[in-house]
């Protein structure tokens, strides 16, 4: 018996890593992309993996800290750098690196709260 697949359309921040919501298996494909944006330690405990909503919001937490984590190196690398005897040319390279960074975790963090609140309207915290 051949199963309907439904989509619904996906913003722009949706991940490209999974599936359309309401396509087949798209929770998997869900689940496989949170887990790798979480420590390995976090993506292999059980209650974490049988509850993508859980998964989500730890992902959801994580991605957060990073963006602090950037934003932080970002204003104090002027200030920081040159005591560490780090060259300009490199600070300019550092500098543009955690902008970049920052950005693209922006992003992701997006995508998180695309697909964590698919998976909550799914029903998918039992």
């Amino acid at each position: 018996m051949i199963m309907p697949v439904t989509t619904t359309r996906t913003s722009p921040d949706w991940p490209c890593q999974v599936k359309a919501p309401g396509s087949y298996d798209w929770e998997r494909s869900a689940t496989r992309w949170l887990r790798e944006l979480v420590p390995a330690r976090y993506g292999s405990y059980p209650a974490l993996v049988r509850h993508p909503v859980l998964l989500a919001r730890h992902a959801q937490i994580q991605v957060e800290q990073e963006i602090r984590v950037a934003r932080t190196a970002l204003q104090t690398a002027r200030a920081d750098l040159p005591r560490l005897g780090m060259p300009e040319s490199v600070i300019e390279h550092t500098i543009k690196l955690y902008a970049a960074e920052l950005l693209q975790l922006q992003h992701i963090a997006r995508s998180v709260r695309a697909v964590s609140e698919a998976l909550v309207g799914r029903g998918s915290g039992r």
